[in-house]
Parts: structure tokens; C-alpha cells; sequence
């Protein structure tokens, strides 16, 4: 370092001032006291109107704390008085609830009771409507009463027809007069006459048939049948052919025919139709024109019955009249065997009389005898 080098003093700006105002305060001046006194007034001052507005905002938070509280006392008190209404009227809406409950179990039981009344009065009525059908169902025919009327509103007699199956080597022959059949049967064996040197012994039997005693059936009017009636005389293909193309056509109201059949034993025809309810708008219109022996010719259509036996009580009857004669050989022709049979139980000294049939069966043969309207003078249950 060079002798000739100066030095300098360098003195903090700051901290002079700091130490001056030191000074200072260690030794005020007089103005600086009144200063001080001004402000300290001036400070005062704003002290009691803080304090001023302090207590203002006191008095004025006093009194909106006692709005505050008479409105949360009101609104407390209005709350009370709606939960007491809300209560009441919470109850009252209870009680019409089950007011209304009650009324609509009634309502209800009313109800159940109406259908329920409803459905004997359709159940009535189907009943109605299916005695009307069976009624209709039944082909027009003249009916001569012979009878006496029974009790039963349901009941009809109707005159048996039984088949009887006969065994080769017998003959059924029926007498005009019930004493001779009673003659025979207890003289019971008879030699019968086939030449000078033949004879033939046969044995005289009642003939026995199953009739039945009370017959219950449960019949339906079938809903894929008619049964068609008044029917002209013509040849039996040629009008089941007819029929069939006549209610196949929808515009005459029928539909596939699934079967067209001729019942033997009334000559009226049965259709089955494929599909189902087209019989019942047939039925409904009854009389159709059918174009038959080249002219329109008018036919009944009736509901056709499905019947199902649900009842059935059988007895043994006698015929009265008719005899079976058993134990026949097969020794000469048929009709000539016949002849001589018949001619020896019409003879009176053989205990016989007037015959109305004669009928023999051969032995090997395969014969059935139909009786119709068998009277029952003497049965056994």
C-alpha cells in the first residue's frame, strides 16, 4: 500500500437520523411536547367516538338479539300451533283412511259377492243356453203319447234295442200268444219230425236280455258338428256330396269339412267341420237352402250332441213271447230245416200256435237277432 493512499469516513445515513431523533427525545422542545399533546388528543378523540360507535353497535346488536329472540319466540310459538294442527289433522286423515279402508273391505265383499252372484247367473244361463241347444238339437218328427207322465222333470222312456248274438244250432221263434211261449218253455224238451224214420230232439229255453234300467248322460253340444235333417229320398254319395260342397263354401257360412256321414239309423247327416265354432253360426240360422235334385231344396241344421254316460243300472228280462230252441244238428238245407221247425211248433197238438218270426241259425253260422221295444212282463233283477 502506497503512503500517499487517503483514507475517508463513511457514515451510515440511517442511523444518524436514529441517533438525532434520540437526541431528540431525550431533549424535547416545547413544540414537539404540544405535538405530542395534539396527538394524543386527536387519539382520545378517536378513542371516545370508537368507544361511541362501540356502544351504538352494542345498543343496536341489543336490540336486533331482541328482534331476534320475539321472532324466534313467535316463530316458535307458530311452529307449536302447526304441529298441534299438523297432529290433528295427521289424525283426522288416519281416521278417513280407515273409514276409507273400511269401506273398500265392503266394497270389496260387495264385489266378490256380485261376481260370485254373476257367475251362478252365467253358469244359469249356459245351462239355459245348452238345454235350448239340446232342444233344438233334436230333429223335427211327429210324437204320438201312448204313456203315462212320470215324476222326474228329466226322465223319458225310450224302447230298447238289443242285439242278441245266437249260437250256431238254435232258432228264436216267436209266438203271437204269450200262453203257448209259457206251454212250450215248460214242456221244455220236444222230438221234432224230420221224416218217417228221423227224429230230432231240441230243448225249449226263456231268452234272457240285459236291459237297461236308468241311463244318465251328461250331453254337450259339440262345437265342430251339425246335424242336418229333412233330408229328400235320393241316392247316399250323390247327398253326402252335395252337403259336403254346399257347407265347405264360406259364403254359405260353413268351412273345411273334415267328415260328411249318413246315421243309418234316423237318415240324417252329420258334418265335422276342422276347425271350431264355425257349426254354431250354422246352427243359429236353423233352415238352409241346399241345391239338391236340381232345386233348392230346404234342409234343418241343429247342434249336434256329444253324450257321455255317467249312470248306468241294467236288469234281466224275459221276453214273454220268444222261445230258444236249442241243440239243432245241421242234417239238411237250411230253409227246409226251418220249415219243419215252424210247422211243428205251429201245430197245437205239439203245445204250440200262431208264429209271428221264426228265425234259425245254423251251426257254424254267425246269426245276431235284433229286439226292439221288448216288453217286460216277466223279468228278473
Amino acid at each position: 500500500m502506497s503512503s500517499d493512499e487517503e483514507f475517508s469516513l463513511v457514515v451510515d445515513d440511517q442511523n444518524l437520523v436514529e441517533d438525532q431523533n434520540l437526541l431528540e427525545d431525550q431533549n424535547p422542545s416545547m413544540e414537539q411536547i404540544k405535538a405530542s399533546i395534539s396527538n394524543y388528543k386527536k387519539k382520545h378523540e378517536q378513542l371516545i367516538r370508537d368507544q361511541q360507535d362501540l356502544s351504538a353497535s352494542r345498543d343496536q346488536q341489543r336490540d336486533v338479539r331482541q328482534q331476534f329472540k320475539q321472532r324466534s319466540d313467535k316463530l316458535t310459538r307458530g311452529l307449536l300451533e302447526d304441529q298441534s294442527t299438523y297432529r290433528d289433522q295427521l289424525e283426522n286423515e288416519k281416521m278417513k283412511v280407515i273409514s276409507m279402508k273400511q269401506e273398500q273391505s265392503e266394497l270389496m265383499d260387495e264385489i266378490q259377492r256380485v261376481e260370485e252372484a254373476l257367475k251362478k247367473e252365467e253358469a244359469k244361463n249356459d245351462h239355459l243356453q245348452q238345454q235350448a241347444d239340446v232342444f233344438t238339437a233334436v230333429p223335427e218328427r211327429p210324437v204320438v203319447f201312448r204313456g203315462s207322465t212320470g215324476s222326474g222333470d228329466d226322465t223319458f222312456e225310450m224302447k230298447p234295442r238289443v242285439v242278441y248274438p245266437m249260437e250256431g244250432g238254435t232258432a228264436l221263434i216267436r209266438f203271437e200268444e204269450k200262453v203257448v211261449a209259457d206251454k212250450i218253455l215248460d214242456m221244455k224238451t220236444h222230438r221234432v219230425a224230420l221224416g218217417p224214420d228221423c227224429r230230432i230232439t231240441v230243448e225249449a229255453r226263456p231268452v234272457q236280455l240285459m236291459l237297461p234300467r236308468l241311463v244318465e248322460i251328461d250331453s254337450e253340444v259339440s262345437p265342430q258338428h251339425i246335424l242336418i235333417s229333412n233330408l229328400p229320398k235320393m241316392e247316399t254319395s250323390m247327398l253326402l256330396d252335395k252337403l259336403e260342397i254346399h257347407f265347405s263354401k264360406k259364403r254359405n257360412g260353413g268351412g273345411e269339412v273334415e267328415k260328411c256321414e249318413l246315421l243309418p239309423d234316423s237318415e240324417h247327416v252329420v258334418i265335422t267341420f276342422v276347425e271350431k265354432h264355425i257349426a254354431r253360426g250354422l246352427t243359429e240360422k236353423e233352415h238352409h237352402g241346399v241345391e239338391l235334385q236340381k232345386k233348392n231344396h230346404k234342409v234343418r241344421v241343429t247342434p249336434f250332441l256329444n253324450g257321455t254316460i255317467t249312470n248306468l243300472k241294467t236288469k234281466m228280462a224275459v221276453c214273454p213271447r220268444t222261445v230258444l230252441l236249442t241243440g239243432i244238428p245241421d242234417v239238411m238245407e237250411r230253409e227246409i230245416l226251418q220249415d219243419t221247425l215252424e210247422i211243428h211248433f205251429q201245430k197245437s197238438g205239439n203245445g204250440g200256435g200262431e208264429i209271428e218270426d221264426f228265425l234259425y241259425n245254423p251251426a257254424g253260422w254267425h246269426t245276431s237277432a235284433l229286439f226292439e221295444g221288448v216288453s217286460t212282463d216277466r223279468e228278473e233283477e
